[in-house]
């Protein structure tokens, strides 16, 4: 594609462009006046014209347009055609009409053939005018053998509305199987390639209005946004689909003059996109020249109701074509400033663009002559199907700017996804560095507890036993054997629980309760105390794991040794209870001493406090002589 605009350049492109469209013109107008030598083809007319009461006679040679010869005016028109027939035919004819109306009826020999359209008996008839348009298709009439004659004559009754084209193109008679074909051929090419015309704008631009409304424009560094230049494409591809489309309706949606007015403007934006999607596509939006052309762009289509107005609903004509004309001129002149700067690109979108917008300005000048400033009746608007090459060219840069940020967006994700696995392979180092130092911050805090567990128990009784060994008696001289041997079982006995504090079951609360009875039940038995068991099946507490059920034993059996040691009691009573709320009593009872639980400095009492403090239950001491009561509350 670079090596074929390289050899051809872009303005040599055009001309081979220019010469095809040109082809593929004069084929379509062929189709529809090629005519065999059976077919008659008539062309004068006795003309009967009716504009503001005045009635006007005349001969005039077909075609005949009423905006031609009746500027600014809407009436009515009648033709009379006279034609002579060597044989009356036998068979099947047609009447084919390429152009007729705005509304028509059709007359052969004084008979009724065809009405299309509401007639209007007056000038002034504003129920029948601004109604249903059959200028914009052909019309065939097929006449059955018996209504042909030696000498004919043939009438065409017609209701002309001020400014949409009607009058009467020259009409061909022949047999059915020679006229059919032609209007086949002409109804294609104005009726079903109109219909592929909108199909293919609608195509265009509702894909370019998915792509503008699903992507940003990655491709323009810097600016993360929706690129523009999918709108601009996709508003003119939108509304070149509903002007193209006028040729589709024979009673538009919209009242004359406002589905004109509507018409005109759909072209409009249709052009004024087109040029902003080039500047889009060169870049121009900054520059302080485009920011003037654009403003002059939106004064152009402010004042194109205005100025459509006074041409379909005031009759002056001039003034719509001095509007085509000043837009068309703008556009010249852009789209020829935009071809000279791509010729100086590489860019191969650039200067398939502009080629195609070259084409499409002169195509529609061709156009605007046609239509406003010498009028020729029958001809239709090229610019039509020459928009074709601007929506594939759109189409062409819009598949280019979507591979591009397709493949910036494969880009930044495969750039992501490497961010992500470098990120993911330096959080997974974190998490095992972590992990490692959490199993050693775990294990040193494991050895700090068993070691304080150690010291706070079994630790502080051999101490304990240690003192009571130094102390000798002074009345006798002789170490009391009986405490320090209760001393050392109390040693002994927190070494056990110590040991089986591994293998309790977190939050089991029961089974803790088991276990104490189980090793401290026969030194109660032994001391002569009486135990009483009053523990319920509790039901499991989450919230302790193994840490907390460490602590809860440790308080437990701190309080029975405490018991042991020194209440000097018959009774003890151990219960446990859930209660509502979701919680846990747990009570050590006994009938001893007691002591004064607000001003008592036992360090056994501190321990119990600060171990119910790091397990998270509520601890409650009291004591008078004959009773003392430790409370631990615990939440399910």
């Amino acid at each position: 594609m670079n090596g074929w605009h390289r050899r051809c350049g872009p303005v040599r492109t055009a001309w081979y462009l220019a010469l095809l469209l040109g082809w593929l013109g004069w084929w379509g107008s062929a189709w529809a006046t090629t005519a065999t030598t059976t077919t008659l083809t008539l062309h004068r007319a006795k003309t009967t014209v009716m504009v503001h009461g005045e009635t006007i006679r005349s001969d005039v040679t077909l075609p005949y347009s009423w905006d031609s010869s009746n500027p600014g005016q809407r009436g009515v028109a009648t033709f009379d055609l006279e034609f002579a027939l060597p044989q009356v035919p036998d068979g099947v004819w047609g009447i084919y009409l390429p152009s007729v109306g705005n509304a028509y009826e059709i007359w052969l020999n004084g008979t009724l053939l065809q009405r299309v359209g509401s007639m209007a008996s007056q000038p002034n008839d504003l129920q029948a005018y601004n109604g249903s348009d059959s200028a914009r298709v052909p019309h065939y009439v097929s006449v059955a053998a018996g209504h042909f004659q030696a000498f004919n004559r043939l009438r065409v009754d017609i209701r002309a509305d001020m400014g949409r084209r009607g009058g009467l193109a020259p009409i061909l008679i022949g047999p059915q199987d020679e006229v059919f074909p032609l209007y086949t051929q002409n109804y294609r090419w104005r009726v079903t390639a109109v219909a592929g015309l909108v199909a293919f704008s609608l195509v265009v631009g509702l894909t370019a209005l998915a792509l503008w409304s699903g992507l940003a424009g990655l491709h323009m560094v810097g600016r993360l946004r929706r690129d523009p230049l999918y709108l601009l494409a996709a508003v003119a591809q939108l509304f070149w689909a509903a002007y193209v489309g006028d040729g589709l309706f024979d009673d538009p949606p919209l009242r004359w003059p406002w589905w004109g007015i509507l018409q005109s403007v759909s072209m409009g934006i249709w052009g004024s996109s087109m040029a902003l999607a080039c500047m889009e596509l060169a870049d121009w939006r900054a520059q302080s020249w485009a920011v003037r052309f654009r403003r002059w762009l939106l004064i152009l289509m402010v004042l194109c109701p205005g100025f459509v107005w006074l041409t379909l609903a005031q009759g002056q004509t001039l003034a719509l074509s001095l509007w085509y004309g000043a837009f068309g001129l703008s556009l010249l002149v852009f789209v020829l400033v935009f071809l000279w700067c791509s010729a100086r690109q590489s860019r191969v979108e650039y200067r398939v663009v502009a080629v195609v917008g070259l084409i499409n300005i002169l195509v529609a000048l061709r156009d605007i002559y046609v239509f406003r400033i010498d009028p020729v009746y029958g001809s239709y608007a090229w610019v039509r199907y020459s928009s074709v090459l601007f929506g594939l060219a759109l189409g062409y840069v819009a598949l280019l700017r979507f591979r591009a940020t397709s493949q910036q967006l494969r880009d930044l994700l495969a750039n992501l996804a490497s961010r992500v696995a470098d990120k993911e392979r330096a959080l997974r180092d974190s998490y095992d560095r972590l992990e490692t130092l959490a199993r050693q911050q775990e294990r040193t805090a494991e050895r700090s507890r068993i070691l304080r567990n150690m010291h706070d128990g079994v630790g502080s009784h051999i101490s304990s036993a240690m003192r009571q060994l130094q102390a000798v008696d002074q009345s006798t001289g002789t170490v009391d054997k009986s405490e320090v041997l209760l001393t050392l079982r109390d040693a002994m006995d927190q070494l056990k629980l110590s040991i089986d504090a591994i293998h309790l079951v977190p939050g089991d609360v029961t089974a803790l309760l088991a276990n104490l009875r189980y090793r401290l039940g026969p030194r109660f038995t032994a001391m002569g105390i009486e135990l009483q068991w009053d523990v319920d099946l509790l039901p499991l507490c989450p919230q302790l794991d193994s840490a907390a059920m460490t602590e809860l034993q440790f308080m437990l059996f701190e309080s029975l040794s405490n018991v042991l040691q020194h209440a000097h009691a018959q009774v003890l009573r151990i219960e446990a209870h859930s209660q509502p709320g979701n919680r846990i009593f747990v009570r050590v009872i006994d009938d001893g001493r007691g002591f004064d639980a607000e001003s008592c400095t036992h360090k056994g009492l501190a321990s119990l406090r600060q171990r119910a403090t790091a397990m998270g239950a509520e601890l409650a001491i009291t004591s008078e002589p004959g009773t003392t009561v430790v409370e631990i509350q615990l939440t399910v």
